[in-house]
């Protein structure tokens, strides 16, 4: 086999499986191991192990069918290199790279073709064929989310069906014009991580599927946010973007809610703490060269006045000498409207504040760096009313309307007064069962 004659799909995370089997392959019934009966269990001991790092990357990752197939699969749609990444959302590209990447889809197919039968026999390990076909436990993923382990089974297996190198090679570049490849291709939202080896951007696997159409009413901020967003990956102009307000009125909802609605027209999502602002630079870096649209994102975004990590903020948004690239957003979320906390002290220049003007000017300056502000209100008591209706309504909650308000207002007086959060935490109350009051002026 000649997997070291691949020239542009090289440099895989988990290549030494795929050289071992490349090994075996060549090798497994050549006269001078059969000779000799150790040498030969040798390579049945390196054909079990590679069985068993096939079932073990089927339990982490959570494939099924044929794990050879499955694992090949997997290589070719973390391989980020000149051809993959230049395909990413935009589809077919033209010059010699194509020749190149031919040349190895060749190689590749003559893997999947392969027939392990007369290996089988020769090393008398009849039971590979379960690795051929193999049931998963379907437990889930520890690398993959089930929608894209499923995505990756279903590419395995028209692959094999593709009858040529050409054919394969245009399932697989449509792969990425559809998906994308790597992490950024087969994940939604992302988180940064910094450790001993520098900063790295994370896949998160389990994303609330949250839709704009779960969030009850605030149709003039729902509309505001998607504008903007629509504008970003349609390539047009797009502003940074501040939701502030009012606590559990869905602001963090609705970021997850645009995560999932535009994933599929490479909108990526990359959430940042505070305490990583020191980091931005870097992943931003990272990111800048991709096709995909990436909003960078801050939950809960409010800093005291001893606090000073909104400067690294303000100057990765709008202040620094290197522009900041054309596929990047910030998003924030915020209880506050200013972010930075003021005092009296600031606005009438008491003690050493000889210009105190400058003082609150500092302050505001990160806000005004937030082009699109969205202002999410607590509803009304005929609002949160409404909410508690519709709620019911979608998750099949059997009660009469004046009762199921009656404990609806009971709740709220007891559990955080008026907001859509409110709403479903007491909506998921009823769900677990439990429909009285506890004796204290309040349900649960």
């Amino acid at each position: 086999m000649r997997e070291k004659e691949l020239i542009i799909y090289k440099d895989f995370g988990d290549g030494k499986l795929l050289q071992d089997m490349a090994w075996l392959m060549e090798h497994y019934e050549d006269n001078y191991y059969n000779d000799d009966y150790r040498n030969r269990e040798d390579k049945r001991s390196l054909f079990y192990d590679c069985m068993h790092r096939l079932l073990e990357m089927a339990g982490q990752h959570g494939f099924y069918g044929n794990l050879w197939h499955c694992y090949l699969t997997d290589l070719l749609v973390n391989n980020e290199n000149s051809y993959s990444m230049a395909c990413e959302i935009r589809g077919e590209v033209e010059g010699t790279i194509n020749r190149a990447v031919l040349h190895d889809i060749i190689i590749f197919k003559e893997f999947y073709d392969y027939d392990f039968s007369r290996m089988m026999e020769s090393l008398d390990a009849g039971c590979f064929s379960l690795i051929l076909s193999y049931e998963s436990c379907r437990q889930g993923s520890k690398v993959y989310n089930t929608r894209i382990c499923k995505r990756i089974c279903d590419l395995a297996v028209k692959f094999t069906q593709d009858r040529s190198p050409e054919e394969m090679k245009a399932t697989l570049t449509e792969f990425y014009r559809e998906y994308g490849v790597g992490k950024f291709g087969l994940h939604k939202a992302f988180r940064v991580v910094h450790d001993g080896q520098g900063v790295h951007i994370v896949p998160i696997l389990n994303i609330a599927h949250v839709r704009l159409e779960d969030l009850v009413g605030y149709e003039i901020p729902k509309k505001k946010l998607t504008d903007n967003t629509e504008a970003f990956v349609e390539g047009r102009k797009a502003n940074n973007c501040l939701l502030f307000g009012d606590a559990g009125t869905g602001k963090s909802s609705s970021i997850k809610a645009i995560a999932n609605k535009y994933y599929d027209r490479g909108l990526r999502v990359i959430e940042i703490y505070k305490h990583q602002f020191q980091d931005l630079n870097d992943v931003i870096a990272q990111v800048k060269n991709r096709n995909y649209k990436f909003i960078i994102y801050m939950d809960d975004l409010s800093f005291e006045e001893f606090e000073i990590e909104y400067k690294y903020l303000k100057a990765v948004i709008e202040g620094g000498l290197e522009k900041k690239p054309e596929n990047v957003l910030i998003y924030a979320t915020s209880n506050r409207r200013h972010l930075v906390k003021e005092s009296f002290a600031d606005k009438e220049g008491r003690r050493d504040q000889l210009h105190s003007s400058d003082t609150v000017q500092e302050k505001l300056s990160l806000v005004s760096r937030f082009g699109v502000t969205v202002f999410f209100c607590a509803p009304d008591k005929k609002q949160f009313q409404e909410i508690v209706r519709v709620l019911a309504g979608r998750y099949g909650v059997d009660m009469p309307e004046e009762e199921l308000l009656l404990e609806a207002n009971k709740w709220e007086l007891a559990h955080g007064g008026l907001s859509g959060r409110t709403a479903q935490q007491f909506i998921d109350y009823l769900l677990g069962g439990k429909s009285g009051t506890d004796g204290k002026g309040g349900t649960g």
